[in-house]
């Protein structure tokens, strides 16, 4: 099966308004950038994204967000974005803040075809119990808030019920990958990229480097191909730094 599109315009032409999505990335390490200006010119909306963090204002999945092309956002962190804090405040994006070793194991067991695991992460607090606004009125009262999850004594120790995250589609990057779908992330874009690949019923890669099947040895293999069902040749990219923090200069002598 062909997997190589010609561009990211062709690889989320048919994602449709209220989609899942799983996006990978961590800060503004491993977006996939160009697949989420893409879906911002495509057009869709109502989207329910799955990813880490939401992205800055003005970049990543922020990018959405200025558009208010986002209804639901699931994620660990999003400190860093104004819009998505404005939204969430008045009422006008529903969020769901999960704990981030269990997102990313929920990201997993999708792909990996387990339905629900036990974690102690979030036992005896608003994850377990219920009560985390997922979404506010305008006047600033809680229009929705988190049930409470089921729970289980394992050893003397209680662990609580979390569920697997399967979504539409997964957008995610990587640095190089094969015509196949093998992919290879370097370094810090290593990080939620695979999961959300893995939990994507239709995973789109952007790719630096495209190759040809059986150039990457098999050992280096950080995603196998069947998780990948669509790749886009993007090349060399800018990286952005979220946060510069350098020493002052040294005067010389």
């Amino acid at each position: 099966m062909e997997k190589v599109y010609g561009s990211c315009a062709e690889a989320v032409a048919d994602i449709p308004n209220g989609a899942s999505i799983a996006v990978g990335g961590f800060g503004l390490s491993g977006i996939p950038h160009n697949l989420i200006e893409a879906l911002l010119e495509q057009g869709a909306t109502d989207l329910k994204t799955v990813s880490n963090n939401c992205g800055v204002d003005g970049w990543g999945l922020g990018v959405l967000l200025d558009h208010k092309r986002i209804a639901r956002a699931t994620g660990s962190y999003v400190g860093e974005n104004r819009e998505f804090e404005r939204q969430f405040l008045h009422g006008e994006l529903e969020v769901e803040l999960v704990p981030q070793g269990t997102l990313a194991e929920r990201l997993r067991a999708g792909g990996c075809g387990i339905p629900a695991f036990y974690t102690p992460a979030g036992d005896g607090t608003l994850v377990a119990d219920g009560g985390l606004p997922w979404r506010y009125r305008a006047d600033g009262s809680v229009a929705l808030a988190s049930p409470k999850k089921e729970t289980r004594v394992f050893d003397g120790r209680e662990y609580v019920l979390e569920s697997a995250i399967i979504c539409d589609f997964a957008l995610v990057r990587a640095s190089i990958g094969d015509r196949s779908g093998n992919l290879i992330f370097h370094k810090a874009t290593r990080n939620f990229n695979p999961l959300c690949a893995m939990a994507g019923k239709i995973s789109i890669a952007e790719v630096e480097e495209l190759v040809e099947p059986g150039a990457i040895d098999p050992e280096s293999v950080h995603l196998p191909g069947v998780f990948v069902q669509r790749i886009v040749h993007v090349g060399p990219q800018g990286k952005r730094i979220e946060r510069v923090t350098t020493r002052p200069k040294e005067m010389s002598s």
